[in-house]
């Protein structure tokens, strides 16, 4: 595996889809937040556009201009040659991502995204790891609200227990938060491509070498009055717990048969029922074009809650770990998910692999993989809440 170092290219980050709704968040983030002699670049489509966010951040002088088109791989090609780190906003993933992927896994340059479709994730892995591992890129999925307070809450509940015993950890989600046109067309993409996504994580299985002597789980939980939160437990179907189950394959410190369940914590009853009814009816209507196009028409890519809504918004997700005559109660918590914390999150996982000094790792790796304590420290000084509320 090889590193890139700090001369071998003309930016540490660039940041790619930087004039959609998250990337000017995140673009905003950075420049806001920018360590002295951060040399990073913000890219997309339309230079017009790219140069008037330029003038609007603080520092903007400063800050390059790259156009690129995910319908032109050599443009893509191109952006993962001028980069360390290429940090992308642009969804959904399984239709304009990979390209993006190949250059950056072919030149070892570390990549990053939003990603929470798992069929993208998993055919990644089986098109782009082996080539990522020998350049040294780390390809990095998933590191926004998906999956980033997952991952690390429990990457982080799990250094509370015992080592060397089994360990189970179950995620209880709660939030107050809008979500945008990106994330809610990137959402039902994938409710329309049930197949294709058995079909993916089939061929991921087929390719992925087995865990020898050792066990991890993310089984779906069953609907429960959680007594540990004084919640309804409703299974979540979301890519957080693929995540947190591929940690937990890759580091010998979840132990030897670790267990993980993904939820989301309702107060009352009705609501909890129905939530998973509205689920049902929007994944129902998703598998009929018609349906689907006039649901996407009502929140277009690029809208979103303005500033005053994500100033209210906020979210919680406690963790329940078990092992070795142990418990401990944990939590991840911060202001608006989706947006706001989601941008911090991005950029800040962008900031860790220029800069901090991390683990060896190549190939499709996680945010606990990857940057584990090094970007726990950093979302903390930023604001996140990570904190044993009990132990016994």
């Amino acid at each position: 595996m090889g590193r890139l170092s700090g001369t071998d290219r003309p930016y540490d980050i660039v940041l790619f889809g930087a004039t959609g709704f998250v990337g000017v968040l995140t673009a905003e983030y950075l420049a806001a937040h920018a360590p002295e002699g951060l040399r990073w670049a913000i890219a997309g489509r339309s230079g017009a556009k790219l140069e008037r966010l330029r003038e609007s951040l603080p520092g903007g002088e400063g800050i390059g201009v790259l156009e690129a088109d995910v319908a032109d791989p050599a443009s893509m090609r191109r952006l993962a040659e001028h980069a360390r780190v290429v940090a992308t906003t642009v969804g959904p993933y399984v239709k304009y991502g990979e390209d993006l992927v190949a250059a950056c896994a072919d030149t070892g340059a570390d990549y990053l995204d939003l990603s929470g479709e798992p069929e993208f994730v998993d055919r990644m892995y089986v098109l782009h790891d082996a080539r990522a591992r020998e350049t040294g890129a780390r390809l990095v999925h998933a590191c926004g609200f998906d999956s980033v307070p997952h991952d690390l809450g429990a990457y982080f509940t799990v250094q509370q227990l015992p080592e060397g015993v089994p360990l189970t950890v179950d995620g209880f989600v709660t939030a107050d938060a809008t979500f945008s046109g990106g994330t809610f067309a990137s959402a039902l993409n994938q409710f329309s491509r049930g197949r294709q996504m058995l079909a993916a994580a089939r061929d991921r299985a087929r390719h992925e070498p087995r865990l020898m002597g050792r066990r991890a789980l993310a089984p779906t939980g069953a609907p429960r009055f959680a007594k540990e939160v004084g919640a309804w437990a409703v299974p979540l179907p979301t890519i957080d717990p693929q995540i947190v189950k591929r940690s937990a394959r890759a580091l010998d410190r979840y132990g030897p048969d670790f267990r993980y369940r993904h939820y989301a914590a309702v107060r009352h009853l009705p609501v909890a029922v129905g939530g998973v009814a509205a689920m049902g009816a929007l994944f129902t209507a998703a598998q009929l074009p018609p349906a689907r196009h006039w649901l996407s028409d009502r929140l277009k890519p690029g809208e979103g809650p303005g500033p005053q809504k994500r100033a209210k918004s906020w979210f919680s997700v406690r963790f329940v770990g078990e092992g070795g005559g142990r418990r401990v109660f944990t939590e991840v918590a911060g202001g608006d998910p989706g947006y706001g914390e989601t941008a911090k999150m991005f950029a800040e996982s962008a900031l860790s692999l220029a800069f901090d000094d991390l683990p060896p790792t190549a190939g499709q790796v996680t945010t606990a993989v990857a940057m584990g304590d090094a970007l726990i420290g950093r979302l903390r000084r930023a604001g996140l809440t990570f904190r044993v509320a009990a132990s016994r």
